[in-house]
């Protein structure tokens, strides 16, 4: 009898603000991330362990210590990704059947990557190991999927926000990692929205990095 193969544990990683947000809403058409996103993900961008995979930056710029280390966490062990329609990038292409994300021809995911979306469209194999399977699925289902391409790793869910919260609120979630940077940007999309007493079941963690980022972890 063939055993069945362990099943890797299901992450979040992200960035918040002070007052809870995780999307940003100053983007204009000269400005399409707003000045907003770089202060919300900036002590994460400048890391060396960003700088070097996803800017493909191998000069050895880039922080060190607390932000670095879980940023090489946040691609440590991870074998599927699962992401919204948003994240990308179809609400903002949703006409144009060549878009290929915001990543360009090798994203940093290395990984097969499954977006949610109610269009279902063919898959896309970009260079450096990364395939994007477009699925219309609860997150039960798309989880299933991507446990059974993962292979035993780790199967992060990216985002958006909403997605996020989908999975938090169907307990589906066994280790959520969220980084808060120390600024407030008053409105967006909240993570904490309709998820009272999730901390309920999880050994929670804070430490707190030279750039004030302050990271907590929720682990079951």
């Amino acid at each position: 009898m063939t055993r069945p193969t362990s099943r890797g544990a299901v992450r979040v990683d992200l960035n918040i603000s002070l007052d809870g947000f995780m999307t940003t809403t100053d983007q204009t058409p000269e400005n399409p991330f707003g000045d907003d996103w770089s202060r919300l993900t900036g002590a994460y961008t400048a890391t060396r362990t960003f700088r070097e995979r996803v800017l493909g930056d191998t000069s050895g710029a880039g922080t060190t210590g607390v932000d670095d280390a879980y940023a090489q966490a946040y691609f440590a062990e991870v074998g599927a990704e699962i992401m919204g329609a948003g994240m990308f990038g179809l609400h903002d292409n949703p006409d144009d059947p060549e878009w290929r994300g915001w990543w360009g021809d090798e994203p940093p995911f290395r990984v097969p990557v499954f977006v949610l979306t109610h269009s279902p469209r063919p898959s896309i194999e970009m260079a450096g190991g990364t395939t994007f399977h477009f699925l219309s699925a609860s997150p039960a289902e798309a989880l299933e999927r991507a446990h059974a391409a993962a292979a035993g790793r780790d199967v992060r869910i990216g985002g958006g926000a909403t997605v996020v919260r989908e999975f938090l609120a169907a307990g589906l979630v066994d280790r959520l990692h969220v980084a808060i940077a120390p600024i407030l940007l008053g409105r967006g999309i909240r993570l904490w929205d309709d998820l009272r007493g999730l901390e309920a079941g999880y050994e929670v963690t804070a430490e707190t990095a030279p750039s004030q980022t302050t990271h907590i972890t929720f682990d079951r």
